[in-house]
């Protein structure tokens, strides 16, 4: 059982200015250890966490050791234990969690236990941001009529998430139409240290979004877990993780003149994509990081899930302190912070000479080498040079189907589609721009690109520059200070004239809620099978996310979004060709339109100040008039309603008793599913429409849902029956049972019959036998989705054979008791021979004692095959939730047996 703390000897007290005390806080310079001084900062907080939580039970003094001794022992993947300071959710994810919770308060009552010990035990920051639908674009009456829409839709969820911030203790619930969770967090519930009930301690956070990692550029540890992770991590169960490796990334001189903070992003993804960084922390360090802004570094932090680190981290330094000041910190706080993080150096002072950290490995960029650029037109990492953008964007029409390829016939590359828009005669080809978003926490939390944006569409306005009618354009800010800035500097105007009004506060585009395109040019589009291109300023690219129509998606920066909008097409030369005619006449080039960094920094100056932060958060959790007026009911214990089809009981805990069900292996298992590399979870568990004949479609439509109600995947996420309906129903799934035709199909193996993936798996569930997954590398990647997992677990998959997967989607697999296992390095099922069509044994021991993380299995077949394979539970604790049959019935046997 848990003891007392073993280092309460270096529990000492932080002087404030006034003389009096800030609090208690663990001093890491009072354990005397050189060793100390020499670990990056970001493994620091770590050892603080370790040091602070230490009762010999969760956490011991030998995994304070395993960290004190970083440099030894991170090259042996050594487990620790880690409790973060809070957990971060937005609504796509926070509905399940909530559900969750309410689902293991009714467990805990039916088995004998206290409800109300289903309670976070760690602070909830909630924020509403995934709801917002581009119904409404190019208006003037955007936001009010997006909104209206969204709480149409979404009633019922928000009102089950607002009775889950009376029913639980500790949760923060930011209401609808506030801003995007990631730039909240960065803005305004971003602690940076802690003080609770006198005891100071670094800010650190797990979040159910992937790119919670925006946040280490504040200086504050984060990154995102699996949701299922995220909701052991609220009920106080420490996380188990493999003590990182850390790359330290040196920044050197400045960026030049024109070049943009997404544009460096762009070139470190791709650098570090390359160097290899799964499973690493990322440290930023060197003389480049005072040219740095804060709102750079978060960019730069914000995209660690594309370029594969679990963080991307900026130790806290003066430009922090500055930001906090910006951002309407009050001036004690900010004096608590730096007092704090430099008694316990985890401070860094530029201006003092540096104590040489020791890193697991080194890059270092040269910021003057950072050209103009984007990311497409279907990974973020496929970085093109801009000036290199038209040879690319016609080798990928004629390579083969791939990343990088079309496959589009010479003879049709050059094809004009003749269409009709709103009476106009209108003409489309391969490569034109009909999707122009600003969009997504990646860029729309960084002033200098946003009034970047806002300065190319001043310019162009000016030169007489217009944007095509049919262009879907909109600009969705991650937080409310967006609006007051670009209000202030008289810019916002401009960016209407060319269409890009402000359409909402929330993540748009870059999840696929883009909203219809216009029909015209969407039967344009598929009636003659034109490559469009979406550009927009997002994170995420892949193909089928960001709209069904358009096959090619680029990122960039805000002010090249504008730039590619005003253009009309990716088919351009910006450096040779002009982006359009002027007023009279005059060829206008991409140069013509294009601010210096001085104009840019000039308009920052002058346009974003504290009292905006502080008008904007003063608000936030008043919410809207409409938020307001949800009523909903009161009581800990959830009213479920059988007929929604938002919120639903889960069979999770159906026939959980007090005795765990211990380890399973796989009989005779089919193949549901023959999938090759880089399987994301939106191949998996979609986040975007409902596809009018999908399985989704039918259940909702047999319970009298129209059409037009649908929704999207992600609100619905609520509703296993949806959810396991929507798992693997993309419609850019491409199965190897299929020979090359695309879609949410796969062949039922015993009759030879083509089904959608879930009518296939109950066919299978009801005939009695189980079924895994045969895949490529990097199976998962893409957004943490809880529901990736969650779903094929209700389909009845009991195993993924992949050559890799992704972090956290092995960790969620785990969660819901599906067992991950890994081809041997050099092998895959093509190289053993294996066509899906057989059937797979795997023995696992019948006792959870008898397996070791990262052992051995061998998998035998019905046709007289066997391979061996790592199984991918990681730690002792994986094997622990493997023995309870998942997560959140170890936690919920957990809470009834202990005694407190």
């Amino acid at each position: 059982m848990a003891a007392e703390n073993p280092f309460k000897t270096i529990l000492k007290g932080l002087e404030s200015p006034d003389g009096g005390e800030f609090g208690k806080y663990y001093s890491l310079p009072a354990l005397n250890d050189p060793r100390i001084e020499r670990l990056p900062y970001s493994i620091r907080i770590l050892l603080e966490s370790a040091i602070r939580n230490c009762d010999e039970f969760q956490v011991k003094s030998n995994d304070v050791e395993k960290i004190i001794d970083w440099e030894n022992t991170s090259p042996k993947q050594v487990e620790i234990p880690f409790k973060p300071a809070r957990v971060l959710l937005q609504d796509f994810t926070g509905v399940p969690a909530v559900v969750d919770l309410a689902c293991m308060r009714d467990a805990m009552n039916r088995l004998g236990g206290d409800s109300n010990k289903i309670n976070p035990l760690v602070p909830v920051d909630l924020v509403i941001d995934h709801s917002v639908q581009v119904d409404v674009a190019r208006s003037e009456n955007a936001v009010q009529a997006n909104m209206e829409l969204e709480f149409q839709r979404n009633k019922e969820r928000f009102g089950f998430l607002k009775w889950g911030s009376n029913a639980f203790d500790n949760m923060l619930v930011v209401p609808p139409g506030s801003g995007i969770v990631h730039q909240v967090n960065l803005e305004y519930l971003g602690r940076v240290v802690f003080n609770r009930n006198g005891l100071l301690y670094p800010d650190s956070v797990v979040g159910t979004d992937s790119h919670t990692t925006m946040i280490d550029g504040l200086g504050v540890a984060g990154w995102g877990v699996g949701g299922i992770e995220a909701e052991a991590a609220m009920l106080g169960q420490p996380m188990s993780m493999v003590l990182p490796g850390v790359v330290g990334f040196k920044l050197t001189g400045k960026l030049r003149n024109g070049v943009t903070a997404t544009d460096l992003v762009l070139t470190v993804t791709q650098m570090l994509r390359k160097h290899g960084v799964v499973g690493k922390f990322v440290e930023f360090y060197g003389e480049g990081m005072s040219e740095l802004s804060l709102a750079d570094r978060a960019t730069i932090a914000n995209m660690s899930p594309e370029y594969g680190a679990t963080m991307g981290f900026f130790p806290v330094d003066h430009v922090t302190l500055q930001y906090l000041k910006l951002t309407g910190r009050s001036d004690d706080t900010i004096s608590m912070i730096e007092s704090y993080l430099r008694a316990n150096k985890m401070f860094v002072d530029y201006s003092e000479p540096q104590v040489e950290r020791v890193y697991s490995s080194y890059l270092e960029l040269a910021l003057e080498d950072v050209e103009p650029c984007v990311s497409g037109p279907k990974r973020p990492h496929d970085r093109v040079p801009l000036k290199e953008m038209k040879a690319d964007w016609h080798s990928c029409l004629d390579n083969r189907v791939g990343f990088k390829g079309f496959a589009v016939p010479k003879e049709s590359q050059t094809k004009v589609v003749e269409f009709e828009f709103h009476g106009t005669p209108a003409q489309l080809r391969h490569g034109d721009v009909v999707i122009a978003a600003i969009t997504s926490c990646t860029n729309t939390s960084n002033p200098s690109v946003m009034l970047g944006a806002a300065l190319v569409a001043k310019k162009a306005c000016e030169l007489g520059l217009e944007v095509k009618p049919w262009i879907k354009t909109s600009l969705a800010p991650g937080s409310g200070v967006v609006t007051k800035y670009l209000q202030k500097s008289g810019l916002q105007k401009y960016l209407n004239h060319l269409g890009f009004h402000i359409v909402g506060y929330g993540c748009t585009t870059c999840i696929g809620n883009s909203g219809d395109i216009d029909e015209a040019v969407a039967s344009a589009i598929s009636e003659n099978d034109v490559v469009a291109a979406a550009v927009l300023s997002g994170n995420r690219n892949f193909e089928g996310r960001v709209h069904p129509l358009t096959r090619a998606n680029y990122l960039a920066s805000p002010p090249l979004v504008v730039a590619y909008a005003l253009a009309g097409t990716v088919d351009i030369d910006f450096e040779t060709e002009p982006i359009g005619l002027g007023k009279d006449g005059t060829k206008i080039f991409f140069r013509d339109i294009w601010p210096s960094n001085e104009e840019v920094a000039e308009v920052v100056q002058s346009s974003v100040l504290p009292d905006m932060f502080k008008a904007t958060y003063k608000a936030i959790t008043k919410g809207n008039p409409m938020w307001n007026q949800l009523s909903v009911p009161s009581g800990t214990l959830y009213s479920w309603d059988p007929k929604s089809t938002y919120i639903h009981e889960p069979p999770y805990f159906k026939d959980m008793t007090m005795s765990p069900p211990g380890p399973h292996g796989v009989k005779n298992a089919y193949c549901l599913l023959n999938f090759g590399d880089s399987i994301t979870t939106d191949h998996i568990s979609p986040a975007g429409s409902i596809h009018k004949d999908s399985p989704a479609a039918k259940y909702l439509i047999e319970r009298g849902v129209d059409r037009r109600d649908f929704n999207s995947y992600g609100s619905r996420r609520g509703n296993d029956e949806v959810m396991a309906r929507g798992t693997f129903a993309n419609i850019r799934l491409v199965n190897k049972f299929l020979k090359g035709e695309v879609g949410p199909k796969t062949i039922h193996i015993p009759t030879g019959e083509k089904l959608s993936v879930f009518d296939a798996a109950m066919r299978y569930k009801s005939e009695g036998h189980d079924t895994i997954i045969l895949a490529g590398a990097e199976y998962g990647s893409g957004s943490s989705r809880d529901w990736a997992a969650k779903g094929p677990m209700l389909l009845g998959v009991k195993a993924v054979i992949a050559k890799s997967f992704e972090r956290i989607h092995r960790s969620n697999l785990v969660g819901m008791g599906v067992i991950p296992l890994c081809f041997k390095p050099g092998e895959d099922a093509e190289t053993r021979g294996l066509t899906g069509h057989e059937r797979y044994s795997i023995d696992l021991p019948s006792s959870v004692s008898e397996i070791r993380p990262g052992q051995d299995v061998t998998v035998v077949t019905d046709n007289g095959k066997s391979f061996t394979c790592t199984l991918r539970f990681d730690t002792e604790v994986e094997l622990a939730y493997f023995d309870h049959g998942g997560i959140l019935p170890y936690v919920i046997r957990n809470l009834i047996n202990s005694k407190h």
